[in-house]
C-alpha cells in the first residue's frame, strides 16, 4: 500500500499544477496570436492599400485613354469640317452643297457624342470649363460652318480665301487650341497621378515595414517572456521531480522495509506454530493414543484423535503458507507444487506447474518474491475466479524469471478510473515485490476468458535495502 501511495503521488508530483499548464499554454497562444494577428493586419492593410491604388490607377488610366481617343476624334472631325468648308465654296453647285451640309451634320453629331461621352479624367473645376468651352467653340464653329457654305455660290477666290481665313480658320483654330488645352491637362493630370501613386506605394511601404518590424519586435518580445516564463516552470519543475526521486526513494526503502518486515514476522509467526503449537498437538496426540490404548472402549478417544490430527494438519498448512522452510532445501518448484496441491484439494481446481530452463537455483530474494507472488495469485483465483483449471509457468531465461499465473475463470473488465492494480492488496502485494527487485508487472483479463497474472523478476534483483 506504501508503494501504491508513492506511484500516484510521484504521478501527481512529477507532472506541472493544471494551473501552471494552462498559464503557460495560455501565454504561448496569446503570444503567438499577437504576432499573427499584428502580421495578418500588417499584410491584409497593405494589400487593401495597394488595391485601392491599383483600382483608382486603373481607372484613371482608363478615363485618361478613353479622354485622349474622344478628343483625338473631336479634332479629326474638326479639321474634316474644315475641309468640307473649304471643298464646299470650291464646288457651290447645289447637288454638291447638300452632300456637303450632310457632310458637316454627320461630322457635328460624331463630334457631339464623342463631347457626350466624355469623362473628365480627374473631375477638376478646370477641366469641366475647358470642356464647356470646348463645346460652345464646336457648336459655334458649327453654326459658321453651315452659314458659310449655305451661300458659297457666286464666290470669288479672294472672298473664299477671306472667308477661310476670317471666319472657319480662327473657329477651327479655337476648337483644337482647346481641346489641345484639355489634352495638355488631362497629360499633366495622369503624370501628377502617376506620382501619387508611387508616392502611396512607397507610403504603405514604409507603413508596412513599421509594422512588419513592430510585430517582428512584439513576437521576439513574447518569444523571450514566453521563454522565460518555460524556463521558470522547467527549474521549478526539475527540483519538484528531484523531490519526487526523494520521495520516490524513501517509499521504495519504506517498502522493503515492511516486506523484510513481514516477512521476519511471518518467519516467526511459522517457528512458532511449528515448534510451539504443532509439538504440544503432537503431545496430545500421543497421550490420546496412550489414553486409547488403556481405556477398555478406544472408540471414545478416535474423535478427538481425528481434530487433533486436523488441528495438527492446520497448523503444519498454515506454517507452509506463513514461512514454507521447504524453498531454502527443495527450490521453488517443489514448494509451488505444494501449493498447487493444496489449491487443488481444498478447491476442487485442477492446477498444472510448467517449468521451461529451471536448471539452477535462483537467489534467495527472487525465489521468495516468486514464491509470494504465485501464492497471492493462487488466493485470488482460489477467491475470485471461479476457475476449475489454473496454470503456473515458471521460465528462466539468461537474465531474468518469467512467472505467469492464468486461469480460465470469469475475468473481469479493466477500468481507466480504477485500475486492476488498485483494486485490493493482493495485486498491489504482487506489483510491489516486482517493482521491489526491478522487474515488471501486468496483469490481462477477459471477462467470461479468465485472468493472466505476468510477472517478470531480474535473476540478480535490484532490492531496496
Amino acid at each position: 500500500m506504501a508503494a501504491e501511495l508513492s506511484v500516484t503521488k510521484i504521478a501527481e508530483m512529477g507532472s506541472p499544477a493544471p494551473y501552471e499548464r494552462l498559464t503557460f499554454r495560455a501565454a504561448l497562444v496569446i503570444g503567438f496570436g499577437v504576432t499573427l494577428g499584428l502580421w495578418l493586419y500588417t499584410g491584409v492593410s497593405f494589400d487593401r492599400r495597394i488595391a485601392t491604388v491599383r483600382h483608382e490607377a486603373e481607372a484613371i488610366s482608363t478615363r485618361y485613354t478613353r479622354a485622349q481617343e474622344l478628343l483625338s476624334t473631336i479634332r479629326a472631325q474638326v479639321l474634316l469640317s474644315a475641309v468640307t468648308v473649304r471643298d464646299a465654296l470650291l464646288d457651290p453647285s447645289p447637288q454638291s452643297i447638300e452632300q456637303y451640309r450632310e457632310q458637316l451634320i454627320a461630322s457635328n453629331r460624331l463630334i457631339t457624342m464623342a463631347v457626350a461621352d466624355y469623362e473628365p479624367v480627374m473631375g477638376t473645376v478646370d477641366e469641366t470649363q475647358r470642356l464647356g468651352a470646348l463645346r460652345g467653340e464646336i457648336d459655334r464653329f458649327h453654326t459658321t460652318s453651315l452659314e458659310v457654305i449655305s451661300d458659297a455660290s457666286g464666290r470669288t477666290p479672294a472672298e473664299i480665301r477671306r472667308l477661310l481665313t476670317q471666319q472657319i480658320g480662327p473657329r477651327r483654330e479655337a476648337a483644337l487650341a482647346i481641346s489641345e488645352e484639355i489634352t495638355t491637362l488631362n497629360r499633366n493630370a495622369f503624370v501628377q497621378q502617376q506620382a501619387e501613386e508611387a508616392e502611396i506605394y512607397e507610403a504603405a511601404e514604409r507603413n508596412s515595414r513599421r509594422q512588419l518590424g513592430g510585430a517582428l519586435g512584439i513576437g521576439l518580445s513574447v518569444l523571450l517572456l514566453t521563454s522565460l516564463y518555460a524556463w521558470r516552470l522547467e527549474s521549478r519543475l526539475r527540483q519538484q521531480m528531484k523531490r519526487d526521486a526523494a520521495i520516490s526513494a524513501e517509499l521504495q526503502q519504506t517498502s522493503a522495509k515492511v516486506l523484510n518486515a513481514q516477512e521476519e514476522e511471518r518467519r516467526t509467526i511459522a517457528r512458532e506454530l511449528h515448534d510451539e503449537v504443532g509439538q504440544a498437538l503432537t503431545a496430545i496426540r500421543v497421550e490420546l493414543d496412550v489414553a486409547q490404548r488403556r481405556l477398555p472402549s478406544p472408540e471414545a478417544l478416535q474423535e478427538a484423535q481425528a481434530i487433533t490430527d486436523g488441528a495438527l494438519q492446520t497448523v503444519r498448512n498454515l506454517s507452509q503458507l506463513l514461512h514454507p522452510a521447504a524453498l531454502d532445501d527443495l527450490g521453488l518448484g517443489t514448494v509451488i507444487e505444494a501449493s498447487l496441491r493444496g489449491l487443488a484439494r481444498r478447491h476442487n481446481i485442477h492446477a498444472r506447474l510448467h517449468q521451461v530452463g529451471m536448471s539452477e537455483r535462483l537467489p534467495r530474494e527472487v525465489e521468495l518474491a516468486a514464491y509470494r507472488i504465485v501464492q497471492e495469485a493462487l488466493t485470488n483465483v482460489a477467491k475470485h475466479a471461479k476457475a476449475t483449471e489454473c496454470n503456473v509457468r515458471l521460465t528462466q531465461l539468461s537474465d531474468r524469471l518469467l512467472v505467469e499465473v492464468e486461469d480460465n475463470g470469469v475475468g473481469f473488465i479493466d477500468d481507466t478510473d480504477r485500475p486492476i492494480v488498485s483494486r485490493g492488496l493482493g495485486l498491489v502485494s504482487v506489483r510491489e515485490r516486482a517493482v521491489r527487485l526491478g522487474g515488471t508487472f501486468n496483469v490481462l483479463s477477459t471477462p467470461g476468458e479468465g485472468t493472466r497474472v505476468i510477472v517478470s523478476l531480474p535473476e540478480q534483483g535490484v532490492a531496496f535495502a
